[in-house]
């Protein structure tokens, strides 16, 4: 298994968004898989590899220096990693090295995330990000560390952009970067030269607060070759950066990067946006939309709920009124028959 994980390693990775990324993943794979060959691979050991994978903490978690509980690998990121070994089991056939067809037995997926940040909490993220400082031990210095994740917040919420389409984009086109057009106040979200890939990365049109902000950057230099810099340097990942923040402005639940997106789809349906231009702004299809986030639509389920609470004469057999003028015309003949 470890030639096949080295070949996609060597092949596939260098062209996904965030190559390290895939690296960290294919190697917490290879430390189970690699002893095993693709024979090894059916339902049995995926389940056994979700639940090794779930009993362990994320690498990530310090409960030592945080004092709180290491937070636990998911499902959902196990399932993460499963994908990956079934991308590099298919590449490896396709590429003629494998006559057999291997197939991996995923987790259910988890039902999608519905967390979002209100406009009050939104505010206190970007202000603890923007006035944090740099610590060495006890000693707090002057030096500004958390700007460059305040203006990550600002175009995370205002467009709804993936993390890394974010981190990526400049203000002058270039290859392997999306690019922000303060002139025409667009934002191409796709790297140039990237090919289209699932997760659609349509140009989206610049509210006209963010775009004020955008051009004030530009213009001051503050982000000189990317929107999100660091050291004068664009970052790869805000994630550690943003937890701090997120620590500083006392949320109290775990939050990555990603909800600034689920934050732009929900205040996008709450302010009563069409779903379709809403889908297509966001890049995600309407069905999507409006199975995950349709819900705070001002106007969900309105027509029916008006529907069910009206009276429509046609349909209902038994009207009020057609009892009244049923009952005059009984006591009417009645009071005939007694004259």
């Amino acid at each position: 298994m470890v030639d096949v994980l080295n070949i996609y390693l060597a092949d596939k990775a260098p062209k996904h968004s965030d190559p390290s990324i895939t690296k960290a993943r294919v190697m917490t794979i290879a430390e189970w898989w690699g002893d095993k060959t693709l024979a090894d691979v059916n339902g049995s050991t995926c389940r056994e590899y979700v639940s090794h994978r779930t009993s362990q903490a994320r690498k990530t978690a310090k409960p030592d220096k945080t004092g709180n509980p290491a937070r636990m690998v998911t499902a959902a990121g196990a399932r993460r990693e499963l994908e990956d070994l079934r991308s590099a089991i298919n590449y490896h056939r396709n590429e003629g090295l494998c006559s057999e067809i291997v197939g991996v037995a995923l987790p259910e997926k988890s039902a999608p995330s519905e967390d979002w940040l209100t406009r009050s909490e939104a505010a206190r993220l970007i202000w603890a990000a923007w006035r944090a400082k740099q610590k060495f031990g006890e000693c707090i210095t002057d030096r500004d560390v958390g700007r460059h994740v305040a203006r990550f917040i600002l175009v995370g919420v205002y467009t709804g952009t993936r993390h890394a389409a974010i981190c990526s984009a400049a203000f002058t086109p270039a290859v392997g970067r999306g690019h922000i057009d303060t002139a025409s106040g667009v934002f191409y979200r796709r790297r140039q030269g990237a090919r289209q890939t699932n997760k659609r990365q349509p140009p989206v049109r610049l509210p006209s607060r963010l775009l004020a902000h955008l051009r004030r950057w530009e213009r001051l230099g503050i982000a000189k070759h990317a929107v999100v810099e660091w050291n004068g340097k664009p970052v790869v990942s805000v994630r550690k950066s943003f937890a701090a923040a997120a620590t500083a402005a006392k949320i109290d639940r775990h939050i990555t990067p990603h909800i600034c997106r689920h934050t732009a789809a929900t205040w996008a349906m709450q302010r009563g946006a069409n779903v379709w231009d809403a889908a297509g702004w966001l890049g995600m299809s309407p069905e999507l939309l409006e199975r995950v986030y349709g819900h705070h639509h001002p106007d969900y389920q309105h027509d029916v709920a008006e529907r069910m609470s009206g009276q429509d004469r046609d349909r209902n057999a038994v009207n009020k009124r057609g009892l009244t003028a049923m009952n005059v015309t009984k006591t009417t003949e009645k009071t005939r028959n007694v004259r």
